[in-house]
């Protein structure tokens, strides 16, 4: 594994080590002597393409996520919430996908969704926290002041994404 610097505190890619032969391929997702963090919760999502899901943070017990692509591809963000940072408010982009063998690492702190892109995409999850339900926020994917550019132009988001918070509303009320 290799792992390589963002601009964003904490945030990093990592090209995972494949190997392969005839038979196919064997994959290294993670490991922790490399991040050095444990990911107790881990989760997958199955997306039909132009879905976007995100950009979900919770508020309390944020959560870290090791995001990798087992099939498909997807355009990944993180928007930095973290008060003190100098990249608050901004947001990082990066296109992972099964071909590409890319995974990112969120920290804690960030809100985080995606675009799926193929017609099938399978994406994986290790998260440093459990999730709670009771302080899970969305904001808006299509807000004005992020504006983050999503490569397909149809979208398709859940009714939750889709009544989302401003992230002008969300900065101003829910970050301490």
């Amino acid at each position: 594994m290799k792992c390589i610097k963002t601009n964003f505190e904490g945030l990093f890619l990592i090209k995972n080590i494949t190997y392969t032969d005839k038979r196919g391929y064997f994959k290294e997702i993670y490991r922790e002597n490399k991040i050095n963090t444990k990911l107790p919760f881990q989760v997958m999502s199955f997306s039909k393409k132009y879905v976007i899901r995100g950009l979900h943070v919770q508020t309390t017990k944020s959560q870290g996520k090791y995001v990798s692509v087992i099939k498909g591809k997807i355009f990944d963000v993180a928007i930095d919430l973290r008060r003190k940072s100098k990249t608050f408010g901004k947001f990082f982009s990066y296109t992972l996908s099964e071909k590409n063998k890319t995974s990112i690492f969120i920290p804690p702190g960030f809100a985080h969704g995606f675009q799926a892109l193929d017609k099938e995409n399978f994406v994986i999850y290790g998260c440093t926290e459990y999730r709670d339900q009771k302080s899970e926020v969305s904001i808006n994917p299509n807000d004005k002041i992020l504006k983050i550019k999503w490569p397909l132009k149809n979208k398709i988001l859940s009714d939750k994404d889709k009544n989302a918070i401003s992230f002008f509303d969300f900065s101003n009320t829910l970050i301490k």
